[in-house]
């Protein structure tokens, strides 16, 4: 008999475990959102689609899921550390805008990122500003506690050393730790691995968000918000937390000691980590991770104003194991595209088709499925076994059509959607202006300005029908 029980690979313990929720049918799960001040990178969408995974795999496994995700905005330094400015502020300079305002516009790039790829929506989405409150109160505790000291124009911060098991979750060698080597020197520290929990405004500059609290004015560290935010809407112990591997050694490490010295309470019980999404342009592989602090990265927006559907990418994250690092380059985009055009071929003829599961080869093909993303979400394995599925010729096509349904449930690619909708992705911004543009060049009779414009959408995988009516549709290639 095929095993469906869910295991999973614990950051915390270094190995798959069987899943077992604090509550049984209830899961509390927790995941680190984008910080705000740029548009999020595909290496960054990469996590929040492994994330989405296992949303769907619990969902299907009957649990109720309890799913916050968070935006901050406000108090992420430029070192991911403790140094270097606010990312909202510099964000601001960069643009001439008020922080709000690259708050509130990068936010809701963000949702359409989130949208276009069809993540399913948290339970909540939690804002650090909207928690001030809360992470002054969480600061007060560990005062209290006496984990805490300060350092005068700079801020309070956390002693790690008054957590002895402070190195365990990120096996950190912490005499071994040089300062600096990981993360940046702040002068007067009482130890290298201690951060900040809330800092003060600078004397000498204005802020745009800062807030009064018992230690002066100023705004909240980046550890202290997720903290604050997880265990007031999660309770004081999650069951999976999840993240990218880039947040094991600090932000996660530290997110563990303030919150555990503060309740006493293990922080959660499970810790998911996604790979990174390396940058390898040359298709040779061994490239490094994409950032954005190099100034070179590329958006979901980008891939599509290319001609990529939002759903080629997706994909093309299925083709790797979520904890593996994954290379990215256009030809293995193209692959996955191709790979997901030729599925499409098989799985459209079925739409609308599902009958019952009756035959034992369906629930054996269906288990199959099941399995592979119970262990520890190995999608690349089920989306071969489903690829399989469409080609085994003693399965009736109703039983095929239900089986397609009941795997994209998982797989959140539209397989069961017409091709229509599935395949739909809005025109970017400057694309939906151009189109305007050309409509009214046509209308003018400007027929070269027409053909320069259909040009460009031509380029980036856009065909372009003009109809008897006058009016103008559009297609992907």
């Amino acid at each position: 008999m095929l095993d469906t029980t869910l295991r999973l690979y614990n950051t915390a313990t270094r190995g798959k475990e069987v899943f077992e929720p604090m509550e049984p049918g209830l899961v509390r799960m927790y995941c680190c959102g984008p910080t705000v001040y740029h548009f999020a990178h595909i290496g960054n969408l990469r996590t929040y689609v492994f994330e989405d995974m296992l949303r769907r795999t619990l969902d299907r496994l009957g649990y109720r899921v309890v799913h916050v995700v968070n935006i901050t905005d406000v108090g992420h330094l430029t070192s991911d550390a403790d140094t270097g400015e606010d990312k909202m502020e510099k964000g601001a300079r960069r643009e001439g805008k008020s922080v709000w305002d690259i708050a509130d516009h990068y936010t809701r790039a963000f949702m359409k990122d989130w949208e276009h790829l069809r993540l399913l929506p948290p339970t909540r989405w939690t804002k650090a500003t909207d928690h001030i409150a809360e992470q002054i109160e969480l600061v007060r505790t560990l005062e209290e506690r006496g984990f805490t000291y300060t350092l005068e124009g700079d801020g309070i911060y956390f002693d790690t050393s008054r957590f002895p098991r402070y190195a365990e979750f990120a096996q950190l060698d912490l005499e071994g730790l040089q300062a600096g080597a990981r993360v940046a020197v702040t002068q007067g520290k009482r130890n290298p691995t201690d951060f900040s929990l809330w800092k003060f405004s600078p004397q000498d500059a204005q802020r745009q968000m800062e807030w009064d609290s018992p230690w002066g004015r100023g705004f909240p560290g980046w550890h202290i918000e997720c903290s604050a935010m997880a265990m007031k809407h999660l309770g004081p112990t999650l069951d999976i937390h999840c993240g990218g591997t880039d947040h094991i050694r600090v932000h996660h490490t530290n997110e563990i000691a303030q919150s555990e010295c503060a309740t006493g309470k293990t922080f959660a019980r499970y810790w998911l980590h996604g790979g990174w999404l390396l940058d390898a342009p040359d298709e040779q592989g061994g490239g490094g991770k994409m950032s954005k602090s190099s100034g070179e990265f590329v958006t979901l927006d980008a891939l599509m104003q290319k001609g990529y559907g939002a759903m080629d990418y997706r994909y093309f994250c299925m083709t790797a194991h979520y904890r593996n690092y994954l290379n990215f380059g256009y030809k293995s985009l193209d692959g996955a595209r191709e790979s997901l055009a030729a599925l499409r071929k098989r799985t459209d003829p079925l739409i609308g088709k599902a009958g019952a599961l009756r035959s034992p080869l369906a629930k054996e093909w269906q288990g199959k499925i099941l399995a592979a993303v119970c262990d520890d979400l190995n999608f690349p394995q089920a989306l071969g076994l489903l690829n399989l599925m469409l080609k085994d010729i003693d399965l009736p096509e109703a039983e095929k059509a239900a089986l397609v349904e009941d795997a994209d449930a998982l797989f959140g690619l539209g397989l069961a959607e017409p091709p229509a909708a599935a395949e739909f992705e809005p025109l970017s911004d400057d694309l939906s202006a151009l189109f305007e543009e050309r409509r009214s060049a046509r209308a003018a009779k400007d027929w070269k300005k027409s053909d320069e414009l259909r040009a460009v959408f031509t380029a980036r995988g856009i065909t372009l029908k003009d109809n008897k009516d006058g009016t103008t549709t559009w297609s992907r290639a």
